[in-house]
């Protein structure tokens, strides 16, 4: 490699680390600050860059916004469809399979390897109107949306195999994971305190029981 190539490449890897900076200080911000209040400049201090070259990645606040949760919302679905691949291939009970999952699932969201995300998450529940409709179909796409389809697909084997009763797998996915996360998402809606492993885990346990209540095959 010539010095040249050399010097091409160190220019990139430089490049590639400062926008790596950018949008992680940029999901601290937002999920701190929401969208409207967050400053490109409070952004830029974050990441140890100048406006300038968060501007020479990013064309506005608005692109910067949707590549920062588009980009996390998809760590996210990875993980949890990992999860769903994981707990379903299980060779266990059903209703333990799905608690173990919904377990999973919910944790994830108030632990601290996704806690910028799941900030931006709630200032978007709190002020949606504030942030740019594109950017929020970007975001349900790369993640909700995805793990949700995943959970259908998972709940069509399971209809395959005999072990459930599912006529619409969207709608029978909707109603698993609004059961599993209906108690996480009382009880941390205000200062986004999450409770106890035990209580999060009785909570998705009642949850499942309902679900199965509706699904399981019937004689």
């Amino acid at each position: 490699m010539t010095s040249a190539n050399t010097s091409t490449t160190a220019s990139r890897t430089r490049r590639s680390d400062k926008r790596t900076a950018i949008l992680h200080a940029a999901r601290k911000v937002f999920g701190r600050d929401g969208f409207a209040r967050a400053g490109i400049d409070v952004i830029a201090a974050e990441a140890g860059a100048s406006t300038r070259t968060l501007y020479n990645h990013f064309d506005g606040k608005e692109a910067l916004f949707t590549e920062t949760v588009t980009a996390s919302a998809s760590e996210v679905a990875e993980a949890q469809i990992a999860m769903l691949d994981r707990h379903l291939a299980a060779e266990t009970d059903l209703e333990a399979a799905l608690v173990g999952l919904g377990f999973d699932l919910v944790t994830s969201s108030v632990r601290d390897e996704f806690a910028d995300h799941f900030a931006i998450v709630r200032q978007i529940s709190v002020e949606a109107a504030h942030f740019p409709a594109a950017s929020l179909r970007a975001w349900q796409e790369a993640g909700p949306r995805r793990v949700h389809r995943a959970v259908a697909a998972g709940f069509e084997r399971l209809q395959a195999e005999g072990r459930l009763r599912v006529a619409q797998p969207e709608r029978t996915a909707r109603h698993y994971l609004a059961l599993i996360n209906a108690e996480v998402a009382d009880r941390t809606a205000v200062d986004g305190t999450p409770p106890a492993d035990a209580d999060l885990r009785a909570g998705v346990a009642d949850g499942v029981h309902a679900f199965l209540v509706g699904y399981l095959p019937r004689a």
